[in-house]
């Protein structure tokens, strides 16, 4: 038999993951920021792994609410922890659920900010790149030899002034 113990025990997993993704999404910026690009890489692969463990544990609390809810007689059509809280009474176990749950929400907003934030300066790292390069290219037009002749497409003039 399921019990809502397990559940709580469920989200503390998740709570404790988004915070620790929050706080490499914080360090992501400052690696942004400084240019790091080997610190980055070594973050985003700490992210990947945090976000697998994410995925898991919530498929492990989707089943876990899909199997206590038809326990308890109670008949959702998509079990979820907003419609789980609406049928449990008021208890101790009722009250860690609904804390877990709000704190999950804040730290899910935030991090969604902290990774808005990311994503523009990624951009704008993006846009500083090709500004260089465009740059250190020289465009089509500022080209100075003709392909046939070989020389200039400006009008020849010799160093010296020969009118004198």
């Amino acid at each position: 038999m399921v019990s809502i113990t397990k559940v709580n025990v469920q989200m503390e997993k998740l709570k404790q993951l988004h915070e620790s993704l929050l706080y490499l999404s914080r360090e992501k910026t400052e690696l942004l920021k400084q240019g790091e690009t080997g610190s980055l890489q070594q973050l985003l692969t700490q992210e990947r792994k945090h976000i697998q463990a994410i995925t898991k544990i919530e498929n492990e609390r989707m089943h876990t609410v899909t199997d206590w809810c038809p326990q308890q007689g109670i008949e959702l059509e998509t079990p979820t922890l907003s419609g789980l809280l609406g049928f449990l009474e008021d208890s101790k176990e009722k009250n860690l659920l609904q804390s877990l749950f709000e704190d999950l929400a804040f730290l899910v907003s935030e991090l969604k900010q902290q990774e808005q934030l990311n994503a523009e300066l990624t951009k704008q790292s993006l846009q500083f790149i090709h500004l260089s390069l465009d740059m250190l290219q020289p465009s089509l037009n500022n080209v100075n030899y003709n392909k046939q002749t070989g020389v200039s497409n400006k009008e020849k003039r010799s160093v010296f002034d020969s009118k004198a």
